[in-house]
Formats: structure tokens, C-alpha cells, sequence
């Protein structure tokens, strides 16, 4: 295999790893705000400690998120 069909086929991987991140990202973030909304449907007393709880997962879901399309970026034009 020439350098340019490996250095496409490593930018296909790296960009199908960006959309693949992305999706995991939607994934995660939509659990955590269903699981917040059932929390709330079912003891609406304790919407301030489940909304405190719900944006430490959030934050912590996106920065995973970020931090893998980072390395996908890397890989791209690394």
C-alpha cells in the first residue's frame, strides 16, 4: 500500500471516528435529561439535587465527547 492510500484510509477512520463521537454524544446527553425529566415527574421535591447531578453528567459527557473529536481531529491532520 502507497503512503497516500494510507494516509486517505487513516483520514476515512478518523472522520468516521468524529461522526461516531457525535451520535455517542447525542446518545448520552439525551439519557441524562430523560433520566432528569423522570426524576422530576416522580419527586419533584428533589429538582435541585437532580439538577445538579444532571449538569455534572452533562459536563463530563461533553467533555468526553470533545476530547474524542480532538483526537480525531489530531489524527486527521496530524
Amino acid at each position: 500500500m502507497n503512503p497516500t492510500t494510507a494516509s486517505h484510509l487513516g483520514q476515512i477512520s478518523a472522520a468516521a471516528g468524529m461522526g461516531l463521537s457525535v451520535i455517542g454524544l447525542g446518545i448520552g446527553v439525551g439519557l441524562i435529561f430523560a433520566a432528569f425529566i423522570q426524576g422530576i415527574a416522580r419527586q419533584p421535591e428533589l429538582e435541585g439535587k437532580l439538577m445538579v447531578w444532571t449538569f455534572v453528567g452533562f459536563a463530563i459527557v461533553e467533555a468526553m465527547g470533545i476530547f474524542s473529536m480532538l483526537m480525531c481531529f489530531l489524527a486527521i491532520h496530524g
